[in-house]
C-alpha cells in the first residue's frame, strides 16, 4: 500500500480534493492511504509516505520539502506541486494519476 502525502497552507480546500483522490485510488483499484497536512507539520510524518504533492499556494515550499525528504531514513521521497488547474477544479483523479506517475 502506498501513502501520499499532500501538503497544504491550512488544509480545508486540500481535504476536499483527498476524498476526491480516494476515489480515484478506489475506482482504479489501488489500495493506498492519501492525507493532509500543513507544511509544518509535514516533517514529523516524512518516514510514513512515499509521495510528498504540494498545493498550488505553497509551491515555494518545494525545495524545503525536498530537502527535508531527501534526508529520511527510508531514502528519497518524490515531491511534486499539484498542477494549479487540477487543484482549482479538485480533479482528484488527475492528481491521483500525477502521484502514480512520480510513485513509478
Amino acid at each position: 500500500m502506498k501513502t501520499i502525502l499532500l501538503v497544504c497552507s491550512a488544509g480545508m480546500s486540500t481535504s476536499l480534493l483527498v476524498t476526491k483522490m480516494e476515489a480515484a485510488a478506489k475506482d482504479a483499484g489501488v489500495e493506498c492511504k492519501i492525507f493532509a497536512l500543513p507544511f509544518s507539520d509535514a516533517p514529523r510524518v516524512l518516514e510514513e509516505v512515499d509521495c510528498i504533492l504540494l498545493g498550488p499556494q505553497v509551491r515555494f515550499q518545494k525545495g524545503a520539502i525536498e530537502k527535508m525528504a531527501a534526508g529520511r531514513k527510508a531514502g528519497a521521497i518524490p515531491v511534486d506541486v499539484i498542477d494549479m488547474r487540477d487543484y482549482g477544479t479538485m480533479n482528484g483523479k488527475a492528481v491521483f494519476d500525477k502521484a502514480m506517475s512520480l510513485l513509478g
